[in-house]
């Protein structure tokens, strides 16, 4: 995936779904589409309280403080990357060499929640602002966005990325 805007909502909605089921955030997915301005990063970023209160009542979305004031500060940072990279996209390729990682996972059970490149991610988009950006996190969006190919290798779309070597 190589979209900027996409790439943010993966971004926000990992970082939602932090200490919840991913299911519950796939059927809210559509209510924070809505409540965030189609996750438009520029928006976002000049939300005000009165903007966080109204979606602190809104039960589309997941209803935590820290949660939605983290959407606000992400939104922000990620305009600030934005700027000074040139685009997300680019940042975090960056991290994987420009192109996916594939792993050969036998087992859905060697599959790790983290890894040293997530750790670097998480670590370097806290030290750009960003919140709710633990390894984990970053992981899981790396897993969703393409960056690695975590299909155990008896999956057909292992070897189907693999040969195609894109996201």
């Amino acid at each position: 995936m190589h979209n900027d805007r996409k790439l943010f909502e993966f971004l926000l909605l990992e970082s939602a779904q932090a200490g919840l089921s991913w299911s519950i955030i796939l059927r809210k997915r559509e209510g924070y589409r809505r409540a965030f301005d189609n996750f438009d990063p520029n928006k976002i970023a000049n939300y005000d309280q009165r903007r966080i209160e109204q979606l602190l009542g809104n039960p589309a979305i997941i209803r935590n403080r820290l949660k939605i004031q983290s959407t606000v500060k992400n939104a922000r940072a990620f305009l600030k990357l934005q700027q000074d990279c040139g685009s997300f996209d680019a940042y975090l390729w960056n991290f994987v060499g420009g192109k996916p990682k594939h792993n050969l996972w036998q087992s859905s059970i060697d599959i790790p929640s983290r890894t040293k490149i997530s750790d670097m991610l998480s670590e370097d988009l806290k030290k750009k602002g960003f919140v709710f950006v633990g390894s984990i996190i970053c992981y899981s969006m790396m897993q969703a966005v393409g960056l690695v190919n975590d299909h155990i290798i008896h999956c057909f779309i292992h070897n189907d990325l693999l040969n195609n070597n894109s996201p």
